[in-house]
């Protein structure tokens, strides 16, 4: 057997058999969804399928909204609910099961390689643009639809019968036209930012690499709603009902809720502005909390009989953000910190045996003493097999909220111990980088932080498995030589003992101010111990180590608890008022009790299993001794002094010897890349928006079929 192959067990023959069942069934569900979708805006699907439905269904207990909620909102949340079986099964299955380098390679498609480098929409692959165009193909089908059901009844005779004209009538057919676009587009808006979903890894996506989406998202629904809102104002204006914008009807649709709902999202747009954004980014942060009231009122003005096609990904979301807020209440253990030269920090915190994740995952800090509200992403370094106790994160000083932490921290004497809460750590559900022959990744600056993460991955597979890894070369660029000292950070300070003399380690670093090694200019690190707080814990998976089997739980359980009040409240409330008209009991009333009903089976739900989870992780705490972190005994960054000092270490003999330093340069990006000739080279890149540029266009450019192109992307 090749070295590096583990032989599949029985279980996981099993397992895999299960999971290829799950597969079958979430593509025939997902499929069977989008073709409602494609249905949704023609007559036959409202017309004939709807009133058919409605006739054999129960007015009586779920009202108009039933044959809604089972043809647009179940499907949806069955996908997510079967994604968190498969993705637990994955989790418990996949034990570093090496795949044969040969088979893998023949699983490299071109699916990945870059096809549009410069433009609005950022490096797209051939994929996401084969499915943004796809999409773009359904709206354009659900608005040509609507104008084809209401165009042919426009005629001279139509319209003079109620006072208007035929461009007048046409004018309100595309607002609605356009309106129902943006119901298309609302649909998937919140998918991409419900960061501990199931559906996101399901489909092989990181909920960081997915930001993208959700602003190719946004911009549509906000465009779309522009128009259709300003599309009526103008219908109302030239049709002198210009007193339509204050009706709120109590049956039917209420354009006052609608004018308000777009009021919010107008304001949350702008700030979105990327000028806006980079220069005032708490004005971004806070605005964009009105999405509540955007989506409150949005359903007031639809209805939520029409609003349970949109459900679906704005309750995984609600799901997901609730269980967010859960685990930032409370405060985690906070260690010790590394703080280095460069205006650079690296937190390590005290972590809980059952806490995995994979590399290139992301964690959201908030530290109260320098602001109550922010939260800020920052990339996990430390891999957690090979640190089982600790979990690392590093934070370059570049705004205002990190300036404020490494004033804090580097100046020790003022701080013995520093309040955080988390939410996370988010990444991808599964990574394997043996695929490839060579991995080459390009970083500018703090962008090497992911890096890191996957150089402890590969020395944590090399030094337990003994596997063949792929060669590694690392091409950072930093600014000057003080940045040195971020190649510390490439080796863990704590946890099982390793060797990187059997990882294939090539390191280039290009400091592109600094002509020489300034010896005045400190390249060491400070650590800082922070004082035990009794009420701080280590970090733990707010829903334990089967997090993926109690969130399913948690979407179906919800889902089932709704529908029980919606029924009774139905049942025994609306239904004696109403008698199945839908026409005497306030719509406005009804979307209310179903929001209150919504929030309140997640809530409990969730509240009750993380609540389950907290008390056994209360145990498992118990057995967590204080931690005491330890620097290195050699830093890398030295490698220019080492004839004055002793490299006892042989992990850091190794890495000073696999680290090249160019002064005063930049790397040849292009000629560096189209250099190497193995069979399979992954090419990862990290840093400035040029940077990721100038590397996709070389992958994408066809000079050398063997460069695939693996999108990292940390937009958060």
């Amino acid at each position: 057997m090749p070295e590096g192959i583990v032989k599949r067990s029985p279980s996981q023959e099993k397992n895999g058999s299960v999971q290829s069942v799950i597969r079958l069934l979430v593509v025939l569900l997902l499929l069977g969804w989008i073709f409602i979708w494609i249905m949704m805006p023609t007559n036959t699907y409202r017309q004939r399928w709807m009133l058919q439905l409605q006739a054999k269904s129960s007015f009586t207990y779920f009202g108009a909204q039933g044959v809604t909620l089972l043809i647009s909102t179940f499907p949806a949340l069955f996908i997510a609910a079967l994604g968190c079986v498969y993705l637990h099964i994955a989790k418990k299955t996949n034990g570093y099961n090496m795949e044969s380098r040969n088979d893998q390679k023949r699983k490299v498609t071109m699916w990945k390689r870059p096809v549009l480098v410069k433009g609005p929409f950022g490096i797209v692959s051939s994929t996401e643009l084969a499915f943004l165009l796809m999409f773009i193909a359904l709206l354009v089908w659900t608005f040509a639809t609507v104008l084809h059901n209401h165009f042919p009844t426009i005629t001279q005779k139509s319209a003079a019968a109620i006072g208007e004209k035929v461009w007048q009538m046409k004018l309100e057919a595309a607002a609605l036209g356009l309106g129902v676009m943006g119901n298309v587009c609302l649909a998937f808006l919140f998918f991409p930012v419900a960061r501990g979903s199931s559906v996101l890894p399901l489909l092989g996506l990181a909920s960081e690499s997915c930001i993208k989406y959700h602003i190719w998202l946004g911009n549509m629904v906000m465009t779309l709603y522009t128009f259709h809102g300003f599309g009526y104002i103008i219908y109302w204006a030239v049709t002198n009902q210009i007193s339509q914008m204050l009706k709120w009807s109590k049956v039917g649709i209420s354009n006052v809720a609608g004018e308000i709902a777009l009021f919010f999202g107008l304001f949350s747009w702008v700030a979105t502005i990327p000028c806006i954004r980079r220069k005032a980014f708490e004005l971004f942060f806070y605005t964009h909390h009105l999405y509540i009231l955007f989506i409150v009122f949005y359903i007031f003005h639809i209805g939520i009989s029409d609003a349970c096609a949109m459900l679906p990904s704005f309750y995984l979301f609600l799901v997901d953000r609730y269980l967010r807020f859960l685990q930032s209440r409370r405060q985690v253990r906070l260690v010790s910190a590394r703080v280095l030269p460069c205006h650079t920090v690296e937190l390590n915190f005290s972590k809980g045996h059952g806490l995995t994740y994979n590399p290139t995952s992301v964690m959201f800090i908030n530290i109260p003493s320098i602001s109550k509200l922010q939260w800020h992403p920052f990339t996990v370094v430390s891999n957690s097999n090979l640190e089982q106790e600790m979990l690392s994160v590093v934070i370059k000083s570049e705004g205002t909220w990190t300036q404020k932490l490494y004033q804090l921290l580097s100046t020790p004497s003022l701080i013995d111990n520093l309040d955080v809460s988390v939410e996370g750590p988010y990444g991808p559900a599964s990574s394997n980088y043996l695929r490839h022959d060579t991995l080459v990744m390009v970083s500018g600056g703090s962008g090497i932080t992911p890096f890191i993460s996957i150089i402890r991955e590969l020395i944590y597979l090399s030094t337990t498995f003994k596997c063949t890894t792929p060669k590694v070369v690392l091409i950072c660029v930093f600014k000057n030589s003080s940045c040195l000292s971020m190649l510390d950070l490439i080796l863990p300070i704590s946890g099982s003992p390793f060797d990187i003399s059997s990882l294939q380690l090539q390191i280039e670093a290009y400091i592109t101010r600094d002509k020489e090694l300034k010896r005045d200019n400190p390249i060491n690190l400070q650590t800082i111990r922070f004082k035990p707080n009794p009420t701080d814990a280590p970090i733990y998976a707010v829903l334990g180590p089967n997090s993926w089997l109690w969130l399913g739980a948690i979407i179906s359980s919800s889902f089932i608890i709704f529908l029980i009040i919606i029924g009774i409240i139905n049942r025994y409330y609306i239904f004696p008022i109403d008698h199945n008209s839908n026409q005497i009991f306030s719509f406005p009333l009804r979307s209310f009790l179903d929001m209150l009903a919504i929030c309140v089976s997640i809530v409990i739900v969730a509240s009750a299993a993380v609540l389950w989870n907290k008390k056994q992780n209360a145990k498992d705490a118990n057995q967590i001794q204080n931690l005491e972190g330890s620097p290195p005994a050699v830093s890398p960054s030295m490698i220019y002094n080492n004839a004055d000092r002793e490299l006892e270490s042989l992990p850091y003999q190794s890495l000073v010897q696999a680290t090249n330093v160019h002064f005063g340069a930049r790397p040849d990006l292009r000629r560096l890349l189209l250099e190497f000739k193995g069979p399979s080279v992954g090419v990862l890149v990290s840093g400035p928006k040029k940077m990721r540029q100038e590397v996709a266009a070389v992958c994408s450019s066809g000079l050398a079929e063997n460069l695939h192109f693996e999108s990292i992307s940390f937009s958060w």
